[in-house]
């Protein structure tokens, strides 16, 4: 499964950035799991400039926390810098675009009116470039980006913005409880980790009361067709039921990138177990104007088959979510 807000798979990221080393705060807790190992298990390089010759090998097998997190530390961190080359003109600097079709927020409203955003609190995880923040900042709101990967959050740190960067894992949330009045993700984590509630019960911890939560992510049923933007596209080739994660991993067997699936049914499990109850789910259409195609996402399938689904979730007041969850993880 490509997801849609990166169309390369396993290419060496060109040439050297001019992009200024940044001072970004990086959780403590993000450094112990990812640090010095990450990256370098192989005695590898784990920066932009580091060379990967093989392609790696495509299977479909399981894929723990760990492993998910290292893995796609290490692919966003390599590819940043050709993804913002390829991608920065549709996602814009400061635009809050919630995926391929390109449904913005200005349309949407999704985390509400943009006059109420005035003074609020909002946490975006998976921030990348921090486009989506930027555009937050200019409503009024109080955005701090989060990202797992140290290069992207550079790339948000060359475009500018008054507003934190931090890195940090999504599972693992270095935010005081009750920091923010919303929270918002655009393919961004979710589609990334092995453990989604765990994500989900720390959005909802640093969330205030009746806090928002927005997160898109591939549309699940996207899962059950190759992942091809042509007419190949359209036939099913795969069960929709197969949870069974995608990974691509180097010779010797080690991920270097993992994408996870979740059916439909799944998701709204999930918002619940994660302490959240859903208020809708948006499937956006494919617009007349958007003729561009990413990766899998294209005009002829965008008509006739969902590639986006948002999550629109509030924190809710029943208390916090036991151990195991509201529902089945």
């Amino acid at each position: 499964m490509r997801h849609p807000f990166r169309d390369t798979r396993g290419r060496r990221v060109g040439g050297k950035s001019t992009t200024r080393e940044p001072i970004i705060q990086e959780s403590v807790s993000s450094e112990h799991e990812y640090g010095p190992e990450a990256g370098h298990e192989s005695g590898q390089e784990s920066g932009p400039d580091a060379e990967h010759d093989a392609e790696p090998e495509a299977t479909r097998r399981t894929a723990g926390v760990a492993e998910s997190a290292r893995a796609n530390r290490g692919w966003w961190d390599r590819n940043a810098d050709e993804y913002q080359v390829e991608h920065g003109t549709f996602l814009g600097d400061d635009r809050f675009v919630w995926g391929p079709e390109g449904l913005d927020e200005v349309e949407a409203e999704l985390l509400g009116p943009p006059e109420d955003l005035k003074g609020r609190d909002v946490l975006e995880i998976g921030a990348g470039a921090a486009q989506c923040s930027r555009w937050l900042a200019a409503q009024g709101a109080r955005p701090v980006a989060l990202d797992i990967s140290h290069r992207q959050l550079q790339h948000a740190l060359r475009i500018g913005g008054a507003f934190p960067l931090v890195c940090a894992d999504a599972g693992e949330l270095p935010f005081a409880d009750e920091s923010f009045d919303l929270a918002c993700s655009a393919y961004g984590a979710l589609p990334f980790v092995a453990e989604p509630v765990r994500v989900l019960k720390e959005v909802r911890r640093v969330l205030r009361p009746g806090g928002r939560f927005v997160f898109s992510v591939t549309h699940p049923i996207r899962w059950a067709f190759p992942d091809e933007p042509g007419p190949e596209g359209l036939s099913v080739s795969a069960s929709y039921f197969d949870r069974t994660p995608y990974v691509e991993q180097d010779e010797e067997g080690r991920a270097v990138y993992v994408e996870h699936h979740r059916t439909i049914g799944d998701r709204v499990r999930d918002v619940v177990a994660g302490g959240f109850r859903l208020v809708d789910l948006v499937e956006p259409e494919w617009p007349a104007w958007n003729t561009a195609e990413w990766g899998g996402w294209s005009p002829l399938r965008g008509n006739l088959i969902p590639g986006t689904a948002i999550f629109v979730c509030e924190r809710s007041e029943m208390g916090a979510p036991p151990a195991g969850g509201w529902g089945r993880d």
